[in-house]
């Protein structure tokens, strides 16, 4: 009998987390610790022991796996500590447990555990290598990320994702992984988060995945993260068919010598090879950058700043470099501090590497920050003007998505209010604008229309919205648009009869007792704020 609870933000509210712990009151209570929520799940355990003594608490992840000796020598509250792939090492967990067989459970697989009052681990299973013999979780909960493998073959100094899953990568059959997207798209999910190391490992595969999703329609949209060594062609035409609208790269560093000591093997053609190719395929390309690594320097940022305009990146996240148990640079930072795990017994999230490098400082790295950020901001108008997207027809539509998506997040998204980027009304515009010469698409009508009614334009607007609506005739946002348009010239019959082709919606009610407020129809107006008061209770 399993429930799973988001407890992400219960240190606000420990009264309800001891109400609900009283209510359920579970025999085992499972959490899932990563190293910036460790704090959290710490204190959760101990609530749970302050609830029920008798409650066995079990912690597993990323988090209690490379901690897993520290957690047992200080945290009483703590039971056992699940390392690595917990799917099956957790249900025997459990089945001992009702059993009272203590003897078995110190014979599990990965477990780790206090013999005689000192932490003792078990060494782990092989990983498992079939993954479709793991139930599906979509049968039973709702989320937007979703794994069709596990495992890196790469070994980058600040990551500890090929020492959890392991360097051999396992995969999702392409039915099984399809299927779970199908399940969840029918509980209503239409966007994917898909958080594989590299989704494009296996072109073959991939193509599978994207040519099933289309064959069986599935009106998705979908993000992905991939290695720029590892896209061509034909992986972006059937990746963008399946509804993918975004690939994060992590390119970590314009320098070649920052790559190097970070073990980051990227040729500098293929960086500009799969951000060109991406971008062409009406794909967003974003790219991870690392400042504050070991031996950067103003130089070596210019040399990111470089890159940033020689790629163009349409989104970018600019991360300090952080030490994480189970990395490289883990290691590396214990055996030249001389400290241990018990680092972590300070109320710290990670520890930026530049705190351990006395060649660097605080001042030092923000200004890297504050570079980056200007390039890649400064220069987003321009990588947007630069899109040249390949001439397939049966791609146009797909093309004006793109551009009209591109254009809401200059017009009304991030960008928009962004001060380090320039002109953002003018290139959302012309985003809009390009986005049409592809295809009639509806965002880009509405979001076009929008930015004329900023600037006044009520009567480019209305010959704008008109043309839409012979496109998108059962659109309510074109048409309340268009009537706002109308009013603002005073065109209020015509915006009446736009509105009453919408009687359940709101935002037309609150329209309409406006126009007839207007109009000195007081009791129609009324009528309509009837209307509006009776929906709101």
């Amino acid at each position: 009998d399993v429930e799973i609870l988001n407890w992400s933000q219960i240190h606000h509210s420990l009264d309800r987390a001891r109400q609900v712990l009283r209510k359920k009151a579970p025999r085992i209570v499972g959490i899932s610790m990563l190293h910036a929520n460790r704090l959290g799940a710490l204190r959760i355990a101990r609530l749970v022991k302050e609830v029920d003594p008798k409650t066995t608490v079990v912690v597993g992840g990323v988090g209690a796996t490379f901690l897993w000796r520290h957690l047992l020598l200080n945290f009483q509250d703590i039971d056992f500590v699940l390392t690595g792939e917990a799917e099956y090492s957790f249900l025997e967990l459990a089945r001992l447990l009702e059993r009272g067989d203590e003897e078995g459970v110190g014979k599990i697989k990965g477990i780790a555990m206090r013999k005689n009052g000192v932490p003792s681990l078990v060494p782990q299973a092989p990983p498992i290598q079939d993954l479709d013999s793991l139930p599906d979780p979509a049968r039973f909960f709702k989320f937007h990320h979703v794994v069709s493998s596990r495992g890196c073959p790469w070994a980058c100094t600040f990551c500890g994702s090929p020492r959890f899953w392991g360097r051999r990568l396992r995969f999702h059959s392409p039915r099984y992984f399809v299927d779970q997207l199908e399940v969840l798209h029918n509980k209503g999910i239409s966007h994917f988060l898909v958080s594989d190391d590299t989704f494009t490992f296996k072109k073959d595969r991939v193509i599978q995945i994207c040519q099933e999703i289309t064959k069986r329609g599935l009106a998705i949209t979908w993000q992905a993260i991939s290695r720029v060594s590892h896209v061509d062609q034909e992986i972006l035409y059937w990746m963008r068919k399946a509804g993918c609208i975004q690939i994060s790269y992590g390119v970590e560093s314009g320098s070649p010598e920052i790559r190097r000591r970070l073990n980051k093997r990227l040729r500098q053609e293929d960086i500009e090879r799969a951000f060109s190719l991406t971008r062409s395929y009406g794909i967003m390309p974003r790219a991870y950058f690392i400042y504050g690594s070991p031996g950067e320097t103003k130089k070596s940022i210019m040399e990111s700043v470089d890159l940033i305009r020689k790629i163009k990146p349409l989104s970018a996240i600019f991360y300090i470099l952080d030490i994480f148990p189970g990395t490289q640079l883990y290691d590396e930072f214990k055996k030249r501090s001389g400290l241990n795990d018990d680092i972590w017994l300070q109320p710290l999230e990670d520890i930026m590497y530049f705190q351990t490098d006395p060649r660097l400082t605080a001042e030092m790295v923000l200004e890297f920050g504050k570079m980056l950020r200007e390039a890649f901001y400064g220069g987003l108008p321009e990588f947007a003007q630069a899109l040249e997207l390949v001439d397939k027809e049966e791609l146009y539509p797909l093309h004006a998505d793109f551009l009209s998506r591109l254009g809401l997040t200059f017009s009304h998204g991030d960008y928009s209010q962004n001060p380090l980027v320039p002109r953002p009304q003018e290139t959302a515009e012309r985003l809009f604008l390009r986005a049409l010469h592809y295809h009639p698409d509806h965002r880009a009508y509405l979001g076009l229309g929008i930015l004329y009614q900023k600037r006044g334009a009520h009567q480019e607007t209305v010959r704008l919205l008109e043309e839409a609506i012979c496109h998108h005739p059962q659109s309510e946002e074109l048409h309340m648009c268009l009537a706002v348009s109308h009013m603002n010239l005073g065109q209020i019959s015509r915006a009446i009869e736009l509105l009453q082709r919408f009687p359940g919606s709101r935002e037309a009610t609150q329209y309409l007792a406006h126009c007839y407020s207007t109009l000195g129809l007081q009791d129609k107006a009324r009528e309509c704020l009837n209307r509006l008061a009776q929906w709101e209770e």
